[in-house]
């Protein structure tokens, strides 16, 4: 099916309306050089082919090259128009790809077959990675059918527990990211249970302090609010019944966990009990780095591959727009 029911009745909202607006947006964009590292399953050597057909990559095959080659033979994917650069195992692999960026000959990351911790290790090496002066960090830009635009969850797949600091940045990453998409002012969510500050629940603490830092021009670009309990980020209603008086309850463009254990469960509650599609981006390195899942399905694979691409071209890191 590709509707579901909206909250208190009215018209049902389209399965992907919001993914299909994002790759519409890339159909301006050339290609962006794309370091694809170790693609030696059917799923990622065929998820980076399908978005090079659809003119957001241009993949740059890094691992082993036989391997490469099986599967794609295995799998019938035509990988002829691609440059294969050979690296022996997943390790090399993650190097190569990096230093494919460092060289400028890769404006985007994309991750094949190999455990996340392995690429990101390498993308944060200080001396030969790709870090900056900024956390690096998860955002989950998420097709929730019941909700009526893109819904943005960081961090719920690196940064464990968050320090404060790390939070900021972790906002940072996922305000810039917001606006490269077209959200000029996005409205950000600071979540915990309750919706006042609680010293026995510190995450409270910290989203009043998270708050006042982008009051000091320490957070830039968005309109934060917290704490809020999710009801209150999220639901008109509920902002209603509570009285909250909010610019960002009810409303929420990007919504902060405490951790990341609160952040996985969510988006997985969303993706499993209300249909939501998940892309997923990391930030904070100098280029975005697209993360997949085995399970990822196509729309959600394209949709990732999209808001990279939308993301490196409107930060400047990739070629000029088409035209």
């Amino acid at each position: 099916m590709n509707e579901a029911p909206t909250p208190g009745g009215g018209p049902p909202a389209r399965r992907h309306e919001k993914y299909e607006r994002l790759v519409a947006a890339c159909r301006s964009i050339a290609p962006v050089p794309t370091a694809v590292v170790h693609p030696c399953d059917a799923t990622s050597l065929g998820g980076a082919v399908d978005a090079a057909k659809e003119g957001f990559i241009t993949p740059i095959l890094v691992g082993p090259a036989a391997r490469i080659r099986a599967v794609a033979q295995a799998e019938g994917i035509d990988i002829a128009p691609y440059e294969i650069v050979d690296a022996p195992h997943s390790h090399a692999a993650a190097a190569q790809a990096v230093g494919l960026v460092r060289e400028g000959r890769a404006g985007l990351l994309m991750k094949g077959s190999l455990h996340t911790d392995e690429l990101l290790h390498a993308v944060a090496r200080r001396e030969s990675g790709l870090r900056t002066e900024r956390r690096i960090s998860h955002v989950f830009i998420m097709d929730v059918p019941t909700y009526p635009k893109p819904l943005f969850i960081t961090d719920a797949a690196v940064n464990i527990a968050p320090t404060l600091e790390d939070k900021r940045d972790i906002i940072q990453n996922a305000i810039d990211l917001a606006r490269a998409l077209g959200i000029a002012l996005p409205k950000v969510a600071i979540l915990s249970a309750v919706e006042t500050i609680t010293p026995r629940i510190p995450s409270t603490v910290e989203a009043g302090a998270l708050c006042k830092m982008a009051d000091r021009g320490q957070i830039t670009g968005g309109l934060l609010d917290g704490p809020l309990a999710l009801d209150n980020a999220i639901s008109p209603e509920a902002v209603k019944i509570k009285g909250i008086q909010s610019p960002v309850a009810g409303q929420a463009d990007i919504l902060v966990v405490p951790d990341l254990e609160a952040g996985n469960m969510l988006a997985k509650n969303l993706t499993f009990l209300a249909n939501a599609d998940a892309a997923g981006v990391v930030l904070g390195a100098r280029v975005p780095i697209v993360l997949t899942s085995r399970a990822d399905s196509v729309m959600t694979r394209m949709a990732s591959s999209a808001v990279a691409a939308l993301y490196a071209h409107r930060t400047r890191i990739a070629e000029p727009v088409k035209g």
